[in-house]
């Protein structure tokens, strides 16, 4: 695999600690800005929306340039949004801040998916993307829990400017590893590029990248009172929980990358599948401590096998427009974390018990699965009538004689 590849993960590891370290700083932003944990909350909101307006409008603004350096630009931006973040004196500031900061991450990720595909063999395109994943989920193995520890050791701020060196670090990686495009197809415009989305199989990929992480999302939200009213664990071990959750996770994108290079629709339908099973027997794992565990890690590797194939599906049906349907996608995941999170809230709130959300997901989880086989039947028809020309023509040529010959 190319060298490239570090740099595309070193900038997801970036932003994954940054998306995911809020969570951990909700207590001491809003101690620190005197507001409540709920306002607090809305801080993980704005970046989540910041990046479904960036995600297409940035893929779709950037389509005329150099992805090597829109690849940089979006990092710059990343930058100025945590540093901003850091210099926040008031919550308004700080929500600003926040989603400036999540505006490149859909991009980022959609326009590296399209450069590292475009680096490699095309057996091995799902397994460059779960490299570029891999920083992704590493952030939750390394970066998410070292950043909160910062956090709580000298201040949320100190946290924010730790990411904003990581932001820099990438951006010499990607200055000094990505090669320079020797040519570059001048893109239609903005209404062409939009116009590739127009295509149902693409609507049907993001439908299942909606479905299936929205099932993640559902039972991960509230993982932590699963872990704590259900499995009897402490607050304090459920850093460690989580970040076993990101071994899974790692493992998972690891896998489906491997997979879906030999079979990518198989690697979507059992990733969907295993993660349906998986939440479907959660209540039951949550009863013992060690099984709880496994839990968290399975869930982890289930979810995340199915990454990789979704990303590249969603490319290869909007070829004509492949950095604006993958960021799509990550603008699609932004969603099935918010959905899916809204979705096992209210579960809970109907008073089906702590471990509720997890069915809950396990719905969703068939959901996608559904979708996903729509996708494959609507692929499939649409495929028939091309194999009949084909087949067709080469009757009339055959029943032609010498007209193989011209």
């Amino acid at each position: 695999m190319p060298l490239a590849l570090l740099a595309l993960a070193v900038g997801a590891f970036g932003i994954g600690t940054t998306e995911f370290v809020m969570m951990g700083l909700l207590p001491d932003v809003a101690d620190d800005l005197r507001i409540s944990i709920p306002g607090a909350g809305h801080l993980v909101s704005a970046y989540a929306l910041g990046v479904v307006v960036g995600a297409p409008l940035l893929a779709a603004a950037t389509a005329r340039l150099s992805r090597r350096r829109v690849l940089i630009a979006l990092m710059a931006l990343f930058v100025a949004g945590n540093a901003l973040s850091a210099l926040a004196p008031d919550y308004d500031w700080l929500l600003a801040a926040r989603f400036l900061s999540g505006l490149p991450h859909g991009a980022f990720f959609g326009v590296g998916a399209v450069v590292a595909t475009g680096l490699v063999a095309p057996d091995r395109k799902a397994r460059s993307v779960s490299l570029m994943f891999l920083g992704l989920t590493v952030a939750n193995v390394a970066g998410v829990p070292v950043a909160t520890l910062m956090g709580q050791h000298l201040g949320w701020r100190a946290t924010f400017l730790g990411v904003s060196a990581i932001g820099l670090a990438a951006i010499v990686a990607l200055a000094l590893l990505i090669p320079h495009e020797r040519t570059h197809t001048p893109a239609s415009g903005l209404r062409g590029e939009l116009a590739a989305l127009r295509s149902l199989p693409v609507w049907l990929a993001l439908g299942t990248t909606v479905a299936g992480f929205g099932a993640l999302f559902a039972a991960y939200s509230y993982i932590t009172p699963m872990l704590t009213g259900a499995a009897g664990y402490a607050d304090s071990s459920v850093t460690l929980l989580l970040a076993l959750f990101g071994v899974g996770a790692t493992v998972g994108n690891l896998l489906g990358g491997r997979l879906a290079d030999h079979a990518m629709r198989r690697t979507l339908f059992g990733g969907l599948v295993s993660l349906a099973v998986v939440l479907a027997v959660f209540p039951l794992l949550m009863r013992t401590g060690w099984s709880a565990g496994l839990a968290v890690v399975l869930l982890g590797v289930a979810a995340f096998v199915t990454g990789s194939p979704l990303q590249l599906m969603v490319m290869e049906k909007a070829s004509a427009a492949p950095s604006l349907a993958s960021s799509a996608n990550q603008a699609a995941f932004n969603l099935a974390n918010a959905g899916g999170a809204w979705i096992g809230g209210l579960a809970l709130a109907a008073g089906f018990g702590v471990t509720s959300p997890a069915l809950a997901g396990a719905g969703l989880a068939l959901l996608g699965l559904a979708v996903a086989a729509v996708a494959h039947l609507v692929d499939v028809r649409r495929a028939a009538p091309a194999a009949g020309r084909e087949r067709v023509v080469a009757t009339h040529l055959l029943d032609r004689p010498g007209a193989l010959h011209h």
